[in-house]
């Protein structure tokens, strides 16, 4: 008889454990649900404030002519680089020659001038390593101004030294 007090006791004590952990985990999650809805809640909020202050500022920063949208400050000056006499140079091609599209090298060969880069020296009379490789001081420059590209890039990729070695070979 005493083996199964003992029996029962045990098997209370489970089923008393068991609705402690089943009571701990129900309380548990309510809690964790109310802490996050109060947090999802904090940055609905905030998403909102900031969605009215960023169109605020769009209203006064960019303008809406015709189809396409232009920042102001661009807008201003028609798109184009600003040079210090508002009109864009012309190359010296006195100074590296002349090619055309029939003389064309393959200028992505070049590390630092990609598809887009090599479409805009292109657009401007450069198609060959050769004329790459004569650049002076004033003409890149002028190339850097006419291709709207980072200031200083064509020098610090060594764009004639890397032209030279090109046609080279």
């Amino acid at each position: 008889m005493l083996d199964f007090l003992n029996e029962a006791n045990w098997w209370c004590l489970l089923l008393l454990l068991f609705l402690a952990f089943l009571l701990g985990r129900l309380l548990g999650k309510r809690a964790v649900k109310k802490k996050y809805k109060k947090e999802l809640d904090e940055c609905e909020r905030e998403n909102i404030k900031l969605r009215n202050t960023s169109n605020e500022k769009a209203n006064t920063t960019f303008s809406n002519s015709g189809n396409e949208i232009k920042a102001v400050k661009t807008r201003d000056h028609g798109g184009v680089a600003v040079t210090n006499g508002g009109e864009m140079p012309t190359l010296n091609f006195d100074s590296f020659g002349k090619a055309d599209a029939s003389q064309k090298d393959d200028l992505k060969l070049i590390s630092g001038v990609g598809p887009f880069i090599e479409e805009k020296l292109n657009s401007i009379g450069i198609y060959t390593f050769d004329q790459i490789s004569k650049f002076t001081a004033e003409d890149i420059d002028t190339v850097t101004t006419l291709i709207q590209f980072f200031p200083g890039r064509i020098e610090r990729d060594q764009w004639t030294k890397q032209a030279k070695k090109l046609k080279d070979k």
